[in-house]
This record gives C-alpha cells, structure tokens and sequence, in this order.
C-alpha cells in the first residue's frame, strides 16, 4: 500500500489511477485534495489498525492501544471515511460501484463511531466487536486491490467491469469473514 500511496508524490495528477480519472481532476476542484487525503490518511487507519490486534500492547500497554485507537478513530472520523464517501461519489463504474464505494464508506463511519462511543460508555464487549467491523472496512484497500489482480489476471473483463465487481468485492467478504468470526465467538 505505501508503495501504491508513494507513486502519486510529489502530488502528481497524472499517475496510476488518477490517469483515469482526468475529467474529475480537472473539472471537480476538490476532487484531488479528496483523493490525496483518502490515500494518504489511509495509510495510517491500516498501520493503526493492524497495531490494534495485539494482545500482548493490549495487555501490557494499554495507553498506547488507547492513544493509537484514538488516532485510528481520529483519522477514519474526519478524514478517511469522508474523502472515502467524496471520491466514492465519483467512482468509476457507474451508479451500481458509486453506490458501493458510498455505502462502505457509510458504514466505515459507523461502525468505527460506534466503536468509540461504546468504549466512552465502558462497553469493551461491543467496542471490539464495532471496531472488528471498522478494520474490515479499512481493510477493504488491501482486498480490493487483491481481487482486481485476481479478476484481470482469470478473466480479462473490460475495465469498467472490473470496478463494478471489485466495488463490492473488497469489503463485503471481509465483513462476512468478521461477522462469522463474531457468531463463532459468541457461541463460545
């Protein structure tokens, strides 16, 4: 993923997916500032997030999970989630991967909010099962990305195609994994 966020710098406008997005470049003002916070906030939702499942700095350092969550919450609230939802609005494929790339970034907000009330109110229990969630969704950018070499490389479908299938596989799988992890835990 660094290597990905890396080939925009120094903020080009003409480089790996932003070539084919010239029309939003030039003719949405606020598109790239959208797009440079998403790619570049995201990036530290996923180093955060991964921090977050250790249960050895859970256990023997609980102000630093605390302080890393904080910056997880921070950065997917105010940053990631809602550039996510801006340049979702604009993705290609058309109205069927606009409408996924809106709801994930929807849903990313939520449960990632929901984690972090739940947690003010004490509630450790659904703060883990909300914030399991939120990474599924953060972790969207890996498997979408996974899913597009996997679909070019079997089947070669036409571009468009391909945004409108990876639109959706790249999160809903990962929050069917997680859901059926949380069934399995609560049948323990």
């Amino acid at each position: 993923m660094i290597k990905i966020t890396l080939q925009y710098f120094p903020f080009k406008t003409d480089v790996a997916f932003l070539q084919i997005k010239q029309t939003e470049v030039t003719e949405i003002p606020l598109y790239l500032v959208f797009f440079y916070i998403h790619v570049c906030s995201s990036i530290f939702v996923l180093l955060a997030g991964f921090s977050q499942f250790n249960s050895t700095l859970l256990k023997k350092y609980p102000k630093l999970h605390q302080r890393i969550g904080k910056l997880y919450v921070f950065t997917i609230l105010f940053l990631s989630a809602p550039s996510g939802l801006f340049i979702g609005v604009f993705a290609n494929g058309g109205l069927f991967s606009k409408i996924s790339f809106v709801t994930l970034a929807v849903l990313w907000f939520y449960f990632t909010l929901k984690g972090y009330t739940t947690i003010r109110k004490g509630d450790f229990h659904s703060h883990k099962i909300f914030m399991y969630r939120s990474f599924a969704l953060s972790f969207s950018a890996i498997t979408l990305r996974f899913w597009k070499v996997i679909i070019v490389t079997l089947f070669h479908p036409p571009p468009m195609d391909v945004y409108q299938i990876i639109a959706w596989l790249g999160w809903i799988p990962n929050l069917l994994i997680i859901e059926y992890y949380l069934y399995n835990q609560s049948k323990k």
